[in-house]
Order: structure tokens, then sequence, then C-alpha cells
């Protein structure tokens, strides 16, 4: 366990917060625009709970510290008393130190987030777009079995199967909290169906969870920071092809990330749905560089979402899913691709929860450092 003046620290951060969401939220400014309200009043939902534990726990140590000074009375019945209620107290606050451990630990403002998921086809060729696409229905197995809603927002289909690369939306209650440690390469080990001699190929796919972008998030000037291309809608035959300029490009011209749809024949709605993704990558993109300055103590993050890292491994032969982070390996490679991932997540979850603690603990002592300095 964390020390508890650390805790305590990081619980009196938590809760000042609060307090100052609880202020914007009465803005006339806030309250007219939803946006901004929806996205204030689910912080101020995620920071109730530290919040209270914060005040209960002032309330119990005061009320400790009073039951320690009257047993040490003279008054022996006094004492006696005062002694029964710190038997009843001690526990009780025990309680609440192991309860604000765990909520640090597994804090995270995006855990609430509704995600955009990315899958691309890596080595491999056809054999990696069919894999994507295993990825693809392993994850709306994995939705469905969690309450989740799953969405296709643009999608380049390979040419024997399987995706190029496919982009969903995923909306639910934790969507991001129960999708992040899918972020990272994906490999397969098996003979694909292109193979005549029944050699074992490897093949890769990427997947980035993306937790999505709101106004308050982000800010693009779209007519100033973005530079819009429309163009003619690729791929297989169909009206919409090489008839109207459904197809948009946008590149953020800062960052040059860029993003292409065209999987919807309307070019408003290509549009909009490119102004998510891009709102999304750059949210990400801006993520990642605010933990540059840590990236040596974060390499090794369980749950630091880099896509370069490789996660899994696939291999049908031994019927076996490894996941290389916490080196934990499951004979089930069937059910994994059902979309049962409980196993990996909750191993995943305990291990970075050690982290989490340790990185939280080294913050402030940083901070401190510094203000003292």
């Amino acid at each position: 366990m964390l020390n508890r003046d650390v805790l305590l620290r990081a619980l009196g951060a938590k809760a000042r917060r609060h307090a100052a969401v609880t202020e914007l939220l009465q803005k006339p400014e806030i309250v007219t625009d939803m946006e901004k309200l929806r996205t204030f009043s689910r912080e101020h939902g995620q920071l109730d709970a530290f919040a209270r534990v914060h005040a209960e726990i002032i309330a119990l140590r005061e009320e400790l510290a009073g039951a320690e000074e009257l047993a040490a009375a003279e008054d022996a019945e006094m004492a006696d008393l005062a002694r029964d209620e710190i038997a009843d107290l001690e526990p009780r606050l025990t309680a609440l130190w192991t309860r604000a451990e765990d909520l640090l630990a597994e804090d995270d403002e995006m855990s609430g987030r509704d995600v955009i998921i990315e899958i691309r086809a890596g080595v491999g060729g056809a054999e990696a777009a069919l894999f994507a696409g295993d990825l693809f229905t392993m994850y709306q197995y994995f939705c469905q079995k969690n309450r989740l809603k799953i969405e296709v927002m643009d999608q380049n289909a390979g040419e024997m199967g399987g995706f190029k690369e496919i982009t969903v939306e995923v909306r639910g209650v934790g969507a991001y909290r129960q999708l992040r440690f899918e972020s990272g390469g994906h490999r397969v080990q098996r003979v694909p169906k292109t193979e005549t001699q029944g050699r074992i190929h490897t093949s890769a796919a990427t997947v980035a969870v993306l937790p999505k972008a709101e106004t308050v998030d982000v800010d693009i000037d779209w007519e100033k920071d973005v530079r819009e291309d429309k163009m003619r809608a690729g791929g297989p035959g169909g009206q919409k092809v090489n008839k109207t300029e459904s197809a948009i490009r946008l590149t953020h011209l800062e960052t040059g990330l860029t993003v292409h749809i065209q999987d919807e024949k309307s070019q408003h709605k290509n549009r909009a749905k490119a102004r998510q993704i891009l709102a999304s990558r750059l949210l990400d993109h801006l993520r990642q560089k605010a933990d540059a300055a840590r990236a040596a103590q974060r390499k090794g993050m369980i749950g630091s979402g880099d896509r370069s890292q490789r996660i899994r491994t696939y291999t049908f032969p031994q019927h076996r899913v490894t996941d290389h982070r916490i080196e934990f390996s499951l004979h089930d490679l069937e059910g994994v691709l059902l979309g049962r991932l409980e196993d990996f997540h909750e191993r995943l979850r305990a291990a970075e929860r050690e982290q989490r603690l340790e990185m939280l603990a080294d913050d402030l002592t940083s901070a401190e450092t510094e203000s003292a300095a």
C-alpha cells in the first residue's frame, strides 16, 4: 500500500478538482452549452467517489484522534469507552485507505469514454487483411457480450476478404476502460488459406483504441487548421464510385495527421465522420506528447497504448494466445477469437495497478521537490 500521506495528498487534489467542477456546472455559459455540460457532468460523476472517500477519511481521522486522546485520560471508564471506539474506527479507516488506493490505481479520466477503434493490416499481404477481419469479429463478439454497441465508420476490404483497414465506433458504459488494453500490435501464426504446401506464416495487424474526443478536449479551427480535399470514392463498382466527390480527406496541418473517409454516399456524413476521427487522433497524439517527458519511465507501461508495441500473438497450431506484456498464455484460441478476453484483461489491470501506484508516488514526490525548490 502507498504511504498514507501520499494517498491523502492525491485524494485532496481530486477533491479540489471536484469542487472546481461543481462551480463550473453552475456557470450559465456551461449550463447552456450541452456538449460542455455533458463533459463536465461526467467528470463530476467520476470525481464523486474521490471527494466522498477524502471527506470520510478526514472525518474518521479526526474521530480517531479524539478517541485516542480520551483513551489516554485518567478516567478509566472514559478510557475504556474510547478504546472500544478506536477498535471500531481503525478497521473502518483501513478499509477507506484501501478504497482510496483502488480508486487512484484505476483512475483514468478517459475511462468512461466511447471509443474509436482502428484496425489495420500489417505485414502479410492478403493473410494480414484476413487476420484484421478476425480481430474485428473478435471485438464484435466482445462488444456483444459486454453490452457495447459497435458501428462501422469506414472500411477498406482486402482482396481475398477481411480488411486492409477498418474503423469502428464503440459506444456504451466504460467502453474505453474495457477496450484500452487492445491497442498495439497483434501477430498471428497459422497456415494461410492461400498456402498450398501447409507452411505456417506470420502476419500482423495493428489496433488503435482512441477515446472519443469532445469539444473541450481539442481546439481545432476546421477552416484554418485543417486542409480538406474532396474526391471521388474508390473501390468496386456502385453508383457512388467515380460519380460524385463524396469522399473526404482531412489533413491536420500542424501534426500532419490525415483521415480519409469514403464509406458514406453523403459528403456531409463522410466529413462529420472524418472530423470525429481526426479529433480523436489529435487527442491521442496530444496525450502521447504530454507523456514524452516520462517516456523512459512509461516505456513498459501496461496501458500505454503504443501501437508499435507487439502485445499479443495468436498461434493456431498450438491453439495458444500469448500476451507479451504480462507473459501470460491461454490455450483457448477459439474462445479468445469469440471475444473471451477477460482472462487477459484481469491480469493486465492487476499489473497496471502496481505500475500506476508506483508512478503516483513518484509524481507526488517530484511535484513536492519542485515546489520546495
